[in-house]
């Protein structure tokens, strides 16, 4: 059974930096594709970065230049490095990962029913 657990989330000035971190158990990790969604309060869970089968990665235009998504294979983590903090990044961040995923890490980023495997969430809580 794969196991999906974050870790990182906060409090933190606008402009801040936070650091999220997100442990895969269950499944060899080289093979899933991976991916960071956030819902906050009222709005629709929203696809923030991903990657796909074979490396791929892509971002949300609201967080480009601002996050960045990495893997480490070794430690079996997936990291969302995330700076410029705004204001409207106050969300619950969520970590998913998917063993059969085929598409690309854009359609990944717009699909979140592909991921079957979730973590618990994270709180990010950024203010003025």
């Amino acid at each position: 059974q794969v196991q999906v657990v974050e870790s990182g989330g906060g409090s933190v000035q606008s402009g801040g930096s936070l650091r999220l971190s997100c442990a895969v158990s269950g499944y060899p990790f080289g093979v899933y594709c991976m991916a960071w969604f956030r819902r906050a309060p009222g709005k629709e869970r929203e696809g923030v970065a991903a990657i796909d089968r074979v490396g791929k990665i892509t971002y949300t235009d609201s967080v480009q230049g601002r996050f960045t998504i990495s893997r480490d294979n070794n430690k079996k983590t997936l990291d969302l490095q995330m700076s410029g903090l705004k204001l409207e990044d106050t969300a619950m961040y969520y970590c998913a990962a998917e063993r059969n995923c085929l598409g690309s890490a854009e359609w990944l980023l717009l699909q979140p029913d592909a991921f079957r495997s979730w973590g618990q969430g994270t709180q990010v809580t950024v203010s003025s």
